[in-house]
């Protein structure tokens, strides 16, 4: 039996401050790193077969807090989607004692625009706070040269059904480490959430979102850790 475990990335440092963050490559806060530590400590008796994150810092440090809590002696091994670097990079090491991880700009967040960096306190004051609810919580309602989340799932979904359905698929256990909207993106299309009801399903930070599914691929069971 298949099982998927999502983990949006810790509370970050522009969490903390109330910034829209998008693809800034911001740390995570302090209790970004507790909330890392423990969804690691929920997952720790899950043997994954692979991981899977998105390229920004915040994503990587959660996934490393993860690793540290996990019961697994594997050693973890970047793999690089890039072949010219995958080529030369791969140690010669016995792959049933690696835990592979693939690292995507497809797994990214949401990309905000112009909005990035701004306290979202602010910005409502100044646009007022319909528009910036209609940028935040619609799903084909762009931001100023900004994605919508429409477009998140456009480029979020596509990679999933490419490289980790099929691993699901082959009743393998996979992690994803990534961020709101593009875990909102997946869940999506997990659980065939329509176009208006997705915008209002919330991802905690830190809190492990885990699925099994049957051999057609349904979802069994969600258990929120």
């Amino acid at each position: 039996m298949a099982t998927l475990a999502l983990v949006r990335h810790g509370q970050s440092q522009w969490n903390l401050e109330n910034r829209f963050t998008g693809w800034v490559d911001v740390p995570l806060s302090a209790k970004g790193r507790q909330e890392a530590t423990s969804a690691g400590k929920k997952l720790k008796d899950i043997r994954f077969d692979t991981i899977y994150v998105s390229h920004l810092m915040r994503a990587i440090q959660t996934m490393h807090y993860i690793l540290l809590e996990l019961s697994d002696e594997r050693i973890p091994i970047l793999y690089h989607e890039d072949g010219r670097i995958h080529a030369w990079e791969h140690y010669a090491g016995p792959r049933e004692k690696e835990i592979p991880i693939y690292q995507s700009v497809d797994l990214a967040e949401r990309y905000y625009g112009d909005l990035q960096g701004l306290n979202k306190a602010e910005t409502m004051k100044k646009y007022g706070e319909a528009q910036v609810h209609l940028w935040r919580r619609s799903y084909d309602v762009n931001p100023p040269r900004g994605e919508s989340l429409k477009d998140t799932c456009e480029r979020t979904i596509p990679y999933y059904k490419k490289n980790i359905e099929p691993e699901l698929q082959a009743n393998k256990n996979v992690l994803i480490v990534a961020h709101g909207n593009s875990l909102r993106s997946i869940t999506k299309y997990v659980e065939t959430i329509s176009d208006e009801e997705i915008p209002k399903v919330e991802i905690p930070t830190g809190v492990p979102i885990v699925y099994t599914f049957d051999s057609q691929m349904k979802v069994r069971q969600k258990m929120l850790l």
